[in-house]
């Protein structure tokens, strides 16, 4: 799928128990596998999934059904505190349009944002259809945030 952008100092924090000062390589798989125990707790549909981190860079391996499900995995991931970018490796069973990727602004609604992609302000329900499970509320969007913007039928 690519390489995608994201604010590494922006996202939901992942819980990772280094205990006693560890090596770096070893912080490094220990945030990866945080980083994809996220990713399958949101119960995405994902195969084989693996994810390295380095320096920010998070890669994703795996096989996904759609290509919904895999922007829905590359967003789980890169919405995660310390991930600047996420090279998506991810094999798609059935690939088809991609839909665009939206950082979120300060003062940015999903009404706003549905506006300003598709002219109407009231079908903010499909991106926030198309950006679950990672969104329990419409409401509840914040600035550096990436979103699906699916492609209208």
């Amino acid at each position: 799928m690519g390489i995608f952008d994201f604010w590494k100092d922006s996202g939901e924090e992942v819980e990772v128990d280094a205990g006693e000062a560890v090596d770096l390589e070893l912080q490094n798989q220990m945030q990866g596998n945080a980083i994809a125990r996220t990713v399958i707790g949101l119960g995405l549909e994902v195969e084989e999934l693996r994810v390295t981190y380095s320096d920010g860079i998070a890669t994703v391996n795996g096989k996904v059904p759609s290509q919904a499900e895999a922007e829905k995995v590359v967003l789980a991931v890169g919405n995660t505190k310390g991930v600047e970018q996420v090279d998506s490796r991810l094999i798609v069973e059935e690939p088809a349009p991609e839909a665009t990727m939206y950082t979120v602004q300060h003062g940015d609604s999903l009404s706003k944002i549905a506006k300003e992609q598709y002219g109407d302000p009231m079908k903010y329900p499909m991106i926030f259809e198309a950006n679950q499970p990672m969104l329990k509320d419409p409401d509840k969007i914040y600035p550096g945030q990436v979103l699906r913007i699916p492609v209208l039928d």
